[in-house]
């Protein structure tokens, strides 16, 4: 596991561009943490260096549930929030959108065991009140998990070629 003191919303967005340097179709990033902890700055960072224009917004797929862009890689973001079982992914064909993009799920912890927990965890929290900034832990979920977050935390601190 690791844990990062994130300064601002430019460091929030950092660290997303850090992970998306090393993601690739089929990998599952699960976006966690309470409202207004910053998890849309980090989805807009990831997304612009997977290569999303400025021009196109990246926001929360709240009610729309899936939003799809393009980067160097097809990009699948899900909020999961208002689903109430993994049948309803199956139904609406969310799985087959999976395989085919790097995906980015929001609320999705309490669906996690019918999805397959794969890939990496990056949950977000507010500091204290007095203080500034959010900290994220990262957790690699599977195999592939262990490895990007490994690779991150090789780029982080310097250790890594990339």
């Amino acid at each position: 596991m690791l844990t990062l003191d994130l300064e601002s919303r430019r460091a929030t967005r950092r660290l997303g561009a850090a992970l998306a340097a090393r993601l690739e179709i089929g990998d599952v990033v699960w976006l966690e943490g309470e409202l207004g902890a910053g998890k849309t700055f980090f989805a807009r960072g990831l997304f612009r260096a997977l290569g999303v224009p400025e021009a196109v917004p990246v926001t929360s797929p709240t009610f729309a549930l899936l939003h799809e862009h393009e980067g160097r890689v097809p990009i699948a973001h899900l909020d999961l929030y208002r689903l109430s079982g993994v049948e309803e992914l199956v139904e609406l064909g969310l799985f087959e959108v999976m395989e085919r993009s790097v995906t980015v799920i929001e609320w999705g912890a309490r669906l996690r065991p019918g999805i397959g927990a794969r890939g990496i965890e990056v949950k977000l929290a507010r500091r204290a009140a007095e203080e500034r900034g959010r900290a994220a832990t990262i957790r690699g979920l599977d195999a592939r998990g262990e490895a990007l977050m490994d690779g991150l935390a090789d780029s982080l601190t310097g250790r890594g070629a990339g």
